[in-house]
């Protein structure tokens, strides 16, 4: 369960994240554990990976740090 960061009421997925209390619209970011640079979602056959382009490399999605922001 995801909540809004303003009213911690649960989004719906509405193709993006959506807060029906605030009429918010609010996007999934992935950030890197061990630099913090914002870091690309790769899909591939089902599955989901994310690169960080400064260190590089894949990054678990154990250790990725998620932020939602508003949109």
């Amino acid at each position: 369960m995801i909540q809004c960061p303003d009213c911690d009421v649960e989004l719906k997925w509405k193709g993006k994240y959506h807060c029906e209390q605030c009429q918010m619209d609010f996007d999934k970011q992935a950030y890197c554990p061990d630099c913090q640079a914002q870091l690309e979602k790769l899909l591939a056959c089902g599955a989901s990976n994310y690169f960080c382009n400064q260190c590089n490399e894949l990054k678990s999605k154990s250790k990725v740090r998620f932020v939602l922001a508003k949109i």
